[in-house]
């Protein structure tokens, strides 16, 4: 694992440890610590994994971007520290996990970089989003989302059809058809954006209940708590990979 800033690798695996779903172990010219980001629930005295941002300092880190100030101070601290965005968590043996990414940046199984609240943005245009959690991972090749539709949207789409219970959101978050019309809108809004394939949603899930604060769903300030959003929809995410086997 590493980035351009670390002049590439700062942890190797070794063949002593032949495991998956980790990165290695630091290099002896690196130092590896993990920052506390308490607006995601991670921090380094979690059980029975220490999370939070990896942050390295070595010899093999840059001294900063070329002219540009701003951003160098914005990754680099005083004494060293490079804050990578990665969220990492240390393993038992030793080695590190990357488990998330700080600026919602996350990569596809065919290593395509995904920009999590800039499509969410696009797809909030949609008359019938009222909320949309975006979520897609290495090991998928394209994005799902729970979306929670816009009331009046809906119910103006249902009584142009003359459907029973257009106010009863549980019950038309349950219609194949609503679903379909989402989807549909959705792919509008995409194309009129000339979003990429990979950034196109492919399944939805519709769920009638809006995202709180109450829920932790999202903060104070109703920016959406993603490990949260992805917890509480595990099982409805799954269902959405699952359904494309």
């Amino acid at each position: 694992y590493g980035l351009t800033e670390t002049s590439a690798t700062a942890t190797l695996s070794i063949p002593d440890i032949p495991v998956g779903a980790h990165v290695g172990m630091p290099q002896p010219n690196v130092q590896i610590r993990l920052a506390d980001v308490p607006d995601m629930n991670y921090t380094s005295a979690d059980l029975p994994r220490p999370r939070g941002e990896i942050c390295i300092r070595g010899n093999n880190v840059f001294l900063g971007y070329y002219k540009d100030a701003k951003k160098s101070a914005e990754v680099l601290s005083a004494d060293g520290w490079f804050s990578t965005g990665d969220i990492g968590a240390w393993n038992a043996d030793g080695t590190l996990s990357i488990i998330d990414r700080k600026k919602n940046i996350f990569k596809l199984a065919q290593g395509e970089y995904v920009a999590a609240e800039k499509i969410e943005n696009i797809y909030a245009k949609s008359p019938f989003v009222g909320q949309i959690f975006l979520y897609g991972d290495s090991y998928q090749s394209y994005l799902v989302a729970v979306v929670v539709p816009d009331p009046e949207v809906v119910q103006a789409w249902a009584a142009e059809r003359k459907l029973p219970d257009g106010t009863n959101l549980a019950a038309m978050a349950a219609r194949p058809d609503l679903k379909a019309a989402i989807l549909a809108s959705m792919a509008e809004v995409a194309n009129d954006a000339k979003l990429n394939g990979f950034e196109c949603v492919k399944d939805i899930h519709v769920h009638p209940d809006v995202f709180t604060v109450e829920h932790d769903l999202v903060t104070p300030t109703f920016k959406l708590k993603r490990p949260q959003l992805k917890a509480y929809f595990q099982r409805q995410i799954d269902a959405m990979y699952a359904a494309a086997l």
